[in-house]
């Protein structure tokens, strides 16, 4: 996967999912998606393929691990960031969305439930 296949996927998922917003808080420089005011993607938009989301801690140290394109956030908290980037052909397009849709419903449980787009507990997943 290149660059612009990367931010294209990420950015295009990030456009889907309920409540979400792009923002421009440091420039034009920096795609920035967030959910009811919070920050859930960066993606500067200088070609270089770059794509930080949030994640879990312990999902951030596994994924890192696993996946030669998955580094420490970038200007980011490396605990709780992850960074994607292009090139070294371990990321799939359906991992690249799976892991923007799990940067969202991280923030998303993080709201007060009256503010919450969606139910992060059963997003995305299949009814009973």
């Amino acid at each position: 996967m290149d660059a612009a296949q990367l931010t294209a996927i990420a950015t295009a998922r990030a456009d889907e999912l309920p409540g979400s917003a792009r923002e421009n808080p440091f420039g034009p420089e920096w795609d920035v998606y967030k959910v009811r005011g919070r920050v859930f993607l960066l993606a500067p938009v200088d070609g270089t393929g770059r794509v930080t989301l949030k994640s879990h801690p312990e999902d951030a140290i596994a994924l890192r691990e696993s996946f030669a394109d998955i580094v420490p956030g970038y200007h980011m908290n490396k605990k709780h960031w992850i960074t994607l980037v292009a090139g070294g052909g371990s990321l799939e397009e359906e991992l690249v969305r799976e892991l923007v849709t799990e940067s969202y419903l991280l923030v998303v449980e993080k709201l007060p439930k009256a503010q919450r787009p969606v139910d992060p507990q059963l997003f995305g997943r299949p009814a009973p």
